[in-house]
């Protein structure tokens, strides 16, 4: 029985990068021997065990080989004369396909440190085919690892299109889909994630209304870039820079949702398309089961960006009702995520990624405005139901005319 550190723990140490959770192979080794030590099994398909002092992951050494469509259908073998080696080429990338003994010894077969150098992220075999969440997995490293220059190998690209060709991609359930896209969200470069989705074809798969974008043109004069989906790379990559918070780079994923859906004849104006937007958002996050958190800023986002921008022009009006749809009045918090990502729209332009967005700070202001008003003190008047509901958005109005005014 020999225990050996695996994945990515070996990988980001030898990166250089502050290495989280560890996981463990063990090669040569029963259920009955690990159950014996005080290892608890957790694994329903397959010998996983939690160690009894540190509650860190053991896996029994396994190879796996498929039995049907999707990454459920693999019968597995974690017989003990299963060696190292063998567990490791089951991996999906060689970065990913190294260990480390109790010495610290690397153990590579598979060409991983070499990649690690070349900044190159490669599939260990053609056992990769099998598993359509690999496709998303890539996707993900590459996002993570885009900083320090990594990109995904041609071969492996290749492979992936091959895989969505052969309709593995259309295998992939709801919550593995919504699981990796929200770990892509929260990574440095959210923007590469949807860009290898597209290159290897998955995107129009798993995220049709996003894949429609590209191709759709916008006027000139505010969009430089012109295609929607060249804009939508740009916008994520901004509202990385812009919050740390998935919730905000989900909205930017979703906010031009409808320009997707504009008549040909009608381009490149696209009017009427936050409203589509916003609908085509509630499909999409039903589709994939997206908590409501990131549903409600999206589907606001959508809805709400093009008058957010045009805020300086608006009625005092409007911009209560901006920020009633927004939700702000009842949770302060929201505009702040709203803001970010309307301003991550703007910044994704050609050319247009350091322009100042004087908008938020007067939303912010209007929000202030409204928060000033005394709501118990126009009750106290004697004013009730709808009059005291009249009453109350009369005077926030006037509050944001004030403001506006100051």
């Amino acid at each position: 029985m020999q225990t050996y550190l695996v994945g990515g723990a070996v990988r980001d140490r030898l990166l250089g990068l502050p290495v989280g959770e560890r996981d463990w192979v063990v090669v040569g080794a029963t259920p009955a021997d690990m159950e014996s030590r005080g290892y608890r099994r957790v694994g329903a398909s397959f010998p996983v065990y939690l160690h009894p002092d540190t509650g860190e992951e053991h896996a029994l050494a396994r190879t796996e080989r498929k039995t049907g469509p999707g990454y459920r259908g693999f019968a597995i073998d974690a017989d003990p004369g299963v060696s190292l080696e063998d567990d490791l080429r089951r991996r999906d990338l060689t970065v990913n396909a190294m260990a480390e003994d109790p010495s610290g010894r690397i153990i590579d077969p598979w060409g991983g440190q070499a990649d690690l150098a070349a900044r190159r992220l490669r599939h260990v075999s053609d056992a990769f085919r099998e598993d359509p969440v690999r496709i998303l997995r890539v996707a993900r490293f590459a996002a993570r690892f885009a900083p320090l220059g990594f990109q995904v190998a041609p071969e492996t690209l290749q492979l992936m299109r091959e895989m969505v060709a052969a309709g593995e991609a259309g295998a992939l359930v709801p919550e593995r889909i919504w699981q990796e896209t929200a770990t892509a969200l929260a990574s440095a470069r959210p923007d590469v994630f949807i860009a290898v989705l597209r290159d290897c074809g998955a995107l129009a798969v798993i995220f049709p209304e996003v894949d429609a974008l590209w191709g759709v043109p916008q006027r000139s004069d505010w969009h430089p870039e012109v295609d929607t989906g060249a804009h939508l790379l740009l916008a994520l990559a901004q509202s990385a820079r812009l919050s740390p918070r998935a919730e905000v780079r989900f909205a930017v994923l979703v906010h031009d949702l409808g320009k997707g859906t504009t008549a040909r004849e009608h381009w490149p104006r696209h009017h009427g398309h936050e409203e589509r937007g916003a609908a085509l958002v509630e499909t999409l996050c039903r589709r994939i089961g997206v908590p409501n958190r990131f549903r409600d800023l999206g589907r606001a986002v959508a809805r709400f960006h093009g008058l957010c921008h045009r805020v300086q022009e608006l009625r005092p009006g409007t911009i209560l009702m901006l920020l009633e749809g927004v939700g702000a009045l009842r949770h302060v918090e929201r505009l702040d995520d709203f803001l970010a990502a309307c301003e991550a729209d703007a910044r994704g332009r050609k050319g247009r990624e350091h322009e100042p967005y004087p908008q938020a700070a007067l939303l912010r202001q209007c929000l202030a405005a409204t928060q000033g008003v005394n709501a118990a003190a126009l009750a106290a008047t004697g004013l009730g139901g709808a009059a005291l509901g009249a009453a109350l958005r009369e005077a926030r109005i006037r509050a944001i005319a004030a403001c506006r005014g100051a």
